[in-house]
């Protein structure tokens, strides 16, 4: 979850809201790379989050996409390296899960 400076994110806040009510829970280790790697191992269902730096990623995008998983950036394409924004879950979960966020960050007019 976000800290410092971060931690008063609108999007962040709003779109945990909107995906505990639609899900049986979220679980965050505290570290994004980690978290990656849990969605590759299938031990998480899905991960996002926003504003991180390359390396809080660049591995775990690796990992996501060579277990089948689908990585993205917020917006469905492939600039995650380029935003800090990223979104990763199974096939089955990454659009839905997407459409909650995009709702989420939407209806609650938060920036990313």
């Amino acid at each position: 979850m976000p800290f410092g400076a971060r931690a008063d994110s609108r999007a962040y806040v709003a779109t945990l809201g909107v995906v505990m009510g639609a899900t049986s829970g979220i679980r965050r280790m505290g570290s994004a790379a980690l978290d990656l790697a849990y969605v590759a191992a299938g031990r998480y269902d899905g991960f996002w989050e926003f504003g991180l730096a390359p390396w809080d990623i660049a591995a775990g995008i690796l990992l996501v996409r060579e277990a089948g998983g689908y990585i993205s950036d917020m917006a469905g394409g492939h600039q995650m390296m380029v935003s800090g924004d990223v979104l990763a879950a199974n096939d089955h979960l990454h659009l839905p899960l997407a459409a909650l966020i995009k709702e989420a960050v939407r209806g609650r007019g938060a920036a990313c």
